[in-house]
């Protein structure tokens, strides 16, 4: 059974950090590429980072990038999110996805595989 679990969500303040983390069991990450999106009340979920499964390359919306650092465990089969410099504006359910695509891995909520059930986070002001 292909499962994709995130952990490390909570409460912080502003400029605070944490580290999200996405666990597969049922598939390895080599044939993935691993995408973070994040879901505010009453928005739409947003694509926020990935690692591409063709060259580990890794992309990050334009609002996080330089506060956000996205990586992977190959031996752990895990993928982390360091999220830094956290501001209010963050605070969503943050959901990990898989997608076999071997292009660009920036790709829309519905291309994908494979969701976790999301981790919660709220930045304080």
């Amino acid at each position: 059974e292909v499962q994709l679990v995130e952990s490390g969500g909570g409460l912080v303040q502003a400029g605070g950090s944490l580290r999200l983390s996405c666990a597969a069991s049922g598939f390895t990450f080599d044939d993935y590429a691993i995408s973070w999106f994040r879901q505010a009340p009453g928005r739409e979920r947003e694509w926020v980072s990935c690692i591409s499964r063709r060259d580990g390359n890794t992309y990050y919306t334009d609002s996080v990038k330089g506060r956000f650092t996205i990586s992977g465990d190959k031996a752990k089969n895990t993928v982390s999110l360091q999220m830094n410099s956290l501001k209010p504006e963050d605070t969503a359910v943050y959901y990990c996805a898989a997608d076999r695509f071997i292009g660009s891995c920036v790709r829309p909520p519905y291309a994908m595989d494979y969701w976790g059930k999301g981790t919660p986070v709220t930045v304080s002001s």
